[in-house]
């Protein structure tokens, strides 16, 4: 006599759980197309402290107005058009191995600042570049970030740019989103095997555990599931196949040297993330793990983080 209402039940848990998923992966799904597309809320987030210095989220100004740089203001032409960029050249006119720094969603070419004195202190010529959808850039047709599987192409560009004139190898320096660019491009480019070393702050080497990392943090109960159906929902509708920007494995395999400064505390980029890409890596690499929120490693002790990056290097052959 029990069976029937009992069997009712199950049936309605049944459906109520296939609803929950489904109805889950579909916000997931939503969400992902508001932060990827471009004049969204960025899954980056705003309510950066007022910038105190130059290497300050936040900070607007040319290398000269930042440091007393000189710097030339040069256009690198992309497969969209023009994208504006800033080289500040090195005291040795002659130097060939070049920097290119990329930074990450949403942001702007002066988040390289926190960068730039150790790079120009060790003789490298630095371009700091924009990419498709910044400020002064060429808008994608699709209107999206990509985490790199578009963008990556103006990186291509900025590199024969840079050894059109006179590069004969590159430091990539990128952060945040910036790191899925640079692993695109490392997977994709003809010119990567003319990358001499990598300097990553808080990689998006892996889109998908961002996104899973992302619905945990809302307390959703079964939030990688929701993630995924959001992730495998989302190709139905872009024009990108967001859940294919992953580029841990080209960074594990890559011979150069690396340097990765990741925080624990990182609430966008999980930093699980870059402890596999260490543990999977064979060849060197210097770790600086900290205690920081997203890409502010360098802000938690300043000194420490230069000194760590102009070592590193010093050791680049």
């Amino acid at each position: 006599m029990m069976g029937k209402p009992v069997g009712i039940i199950l049936v309605l848990l049944i459906i109520g759980f296939v609803g929950y998923l489904g109805y889950g992966s579909w916000v997931t799904a939503q969400s992902l197309r508001g932060i990827l597309t471009v004049g969204g809320p960025t899954i980056q987030g705003d309510g950066w402290p007022a910038p105190q210095s130059p290497a300050d989220i936040g900070y607007v100004g040319d290398p000269k107005a930042a440091y007393g740089y000189d710097f030339e203001n040069v256009e690198i032409e992309t497969e969209l058009g023009v994208s504006p960029a800033w080289l500040v050249p090195a005291a040795d006119a002659a130097a060939s191995r070049w920097a290119i720094v990329v930074h990450g969603i949403g942001g702007r070419r002066e988040n390289g600042y926190r960068f730039l004195p150790v790079l120009h202190d060790a003789g490298l010529p630095t371009l700091i570049i924009t990419y498709r959808n910044d400020d002064g850039a060429q808008l994608s047709p699709d209107g999206l970030y990509a985490f790199g599987l578009t963008e990556w192409h103006d990186l291509d560009a900025a590199m024969q740019y840079a050894f059109d004139h006179g590069a004969d190898d590159l430091v990539i320096v990128a952060e945040s989103m910036g790191g899925g660019i640079a692993g695109q491009a490392l997977l994709h480019s003809e010119l990567a095997d003319r990358i001499a070393a990598i300097v990553l702050d808080a990689p998006a080497v892996d889109f998908p555990a961002i996104v899973v990392e992302q619905v945990a943090r809302l307390g959703l109960p079964l939030a990688p599931i929701l993630a995924r159906g959001g992730l495998w929902l989302s190709t139905l509708e872009l024009p990108i196949n967001i859940g294919s920007a992953t580029t841990t494995t080209v960074f594990a395999e890559f011979a150069g040297p690396m340097f990765i400064s990741h925080g624990e505390a990182d609430r966008v980029v999980p930093v699980a993330t870059s402890d596999a890409l260490v543990e999977r890596r064979d060849a060197p690499t210097e770790y600086l793990r900290t205690k920081a929120d997203h890409i502010q490693s360098w802000k938690e002790d300043p000194a420490r983080y230069n000194a760590a990056l102009r070592a590193f290097l010093g050791t680049v052959q």
